[in-house]
């Protein structure tokens, strides 16, 4: 196996100083002389292909580095901004690469890839070959060498006679040996070069996840938006067709009332003890329409009891473990409720479950949300589940939601938002 991983080392690294070394000086001469010719005007419309080429190049390196020596290198560039076609198109594309510090660590990369890469690369095909010729020239191949007037040397032994052949024969097989224990490290070291520069740095990756949070914060934001606009319609659509209509009748029945409460006073009482019906109803609709805004058990106990309240109502037995030392924000509290409940209704409805474990705790500044069933499993926040708004109401605040459901179950739902709390007494309402 050390044999085999040897000399497949030294096969790649043969590979790596030819194409490394041939690529590298090509494509590191062309971007220097296609900046050299911005100036010029001729450099706008070659320096962003020949960009976009090192860094293919560099790609490939990348591709080796992972599957040869398990070394990942992560992409730094920034996304490059769309085309808009012709010459000005062109100077923001050249613009947006020059500006990118990824492009000059590339630069830079190609210059150590041909000087200390190179050397690093060519190293485990050296060991191999040495191990290879120095047996080769005790076995009598240093005769016609040295009578030939040949100046034959092995790392640092002249060979001028056996002794000195078999002296490079042992070298070799030391060197051989020593081969199979380096080589493979020898090509990652080559590998964890490149790294240092094709890697993206701290801040470059920080700068990286904050465009991607405020990416991702702009698209949540635009749903937030939409899931606002749709729960006023609701709101309204609910008090039109429920409270409000049953309203309206109650005060059309007191118009009636007053017209019969002299005329005929037994029907003014069963027409004023259906308005009463009425206005029960009516009152009834309006606590329901409150408690689908924000439940007043959330707004007094808090999260904890809130979500006790709502297991107690599930049509399947759910298991509550509940670990906060404080509230959290309201908004927050809110949409971790409508979470949880969203969760624990699918669960309900489509996953055969016989039970659900739910779990809500809160460290490190995350309140963690786990909702477990033992059900057939299959769920997916694709094709427009229910989890998809989940998955936008807690994106909302920064929040992420996993879900892990293979088939046969069990499904894990996992919800994250990051907030503090606080141990401020329940708020009322």
């Amino acid at each position: 196996m050390r044999v085999r991983s040897a000399l497949l080392a030294a096969a790649r690294g043969l590979y790596l100083s030819v194409v490394g070394l041939a690529g590298s000086i090509i494509i590191f001469t062309l971007t220097l002389v296609s900046i050299a010719f911005i100036p010029l005007g001729l450099g706008v419309f070659t320096t962003p292909a020949v960009i976009k080429a090192m860094r293919g190049f560099a790609n490939i390196r990348r591709v080796h580095s992972y599957s040869w020596s398990g070394v990942h290198i992560p992409q730094p560039y920034r996304p490059l901004p769309a085309g808009s076609g012709g010459v000005i198109g062109q100077m923001e594309q050249c613009k947006a690469l020059l500006k990118d510090p990824a492009t000059w660590r590339d630069l830079s990369w190609l210059l150590v890839d041909m000087t200390a890469g190179f050397v690093l690369a060519l190293l485990p095909l050296i060991l191999v070959a040495y191990a290879l010729w120095g047996p080769v020239l005790a076995f009598g191949v240093w005769r016609p060498i040295v009578h030939a007037g040949g100046n034959e040397w092995f790392a640092f032994i002249h060979i001028t006679g056996q002794t000195s052949a078999n002296l490079a024969a042992g070298l070799g097989i030391c060197l051989g040996i020593l081969s199979l224990f380096v080589n493979p490290a020898l090509l990652r070291a080559h590998f964890t070069l490149a790294m240092s520069l094709l890697a993206p740095t701290d801040a470059a990756t920080r700068e990286r996840a904050l465009a991607q949070r405020v990416d991702r914060l702009t698209e949540t934001r635009h749903d937030a938006l939409d899931t606002s606009a749709a729960e006023l319609r609701r709101i309204e659509r609910d008090l039109h067709d429920g409270a409000q209509a049953r309203i309206v009748a109650m005060g059309m029945s007191l118009g009636t009332i007053e017209a019969l409460i002299e005329k005929d006073p037994e029907q003014a009482k069963k027409l004023l003890a259906a308005a009463r019906a009425d206005s029960a109803d009516a009152l009834t609709e309006l606590r329901d329409l409150v408690r689908g805004i924000h439940p007043p058990v959330l707004a007094e106990r808090g999260l904890g009891d809130a979500v006790r309240a709502l297991a107690l109502r599930m049509a399947i037995p759910v298991e509550v473990d509940v670990e906060l030392p404080g509230r959290a924000e309201e908004p927050v509290e809110s949409a971790a409720y409508f979470a949880v409940s969203e969760v624990l209704t699918n669960a309900a409805k489509h996953s055969g479950a016989e039970q659900v474990w739910l779990d809500i705790h809160h460290e490190q500044g995350m309140l963690r949300i786990s909702v477990t069933d033992n059900g057939r499993g299959g769920a997916t926040t694709a094709g427009g589940s229910g989890l998809v708004g989940v998955e936008r109401r807690l994106g909302t605040f920064d929040g992420v939601l996993a879900v892990s459901s293979p088939a046969g179950g069990p499904t894990m739902v996992t919800m994250e938002i990051p907030c503090s709390l606080s141990a401020a007494p329940a708020r009322g309402r």
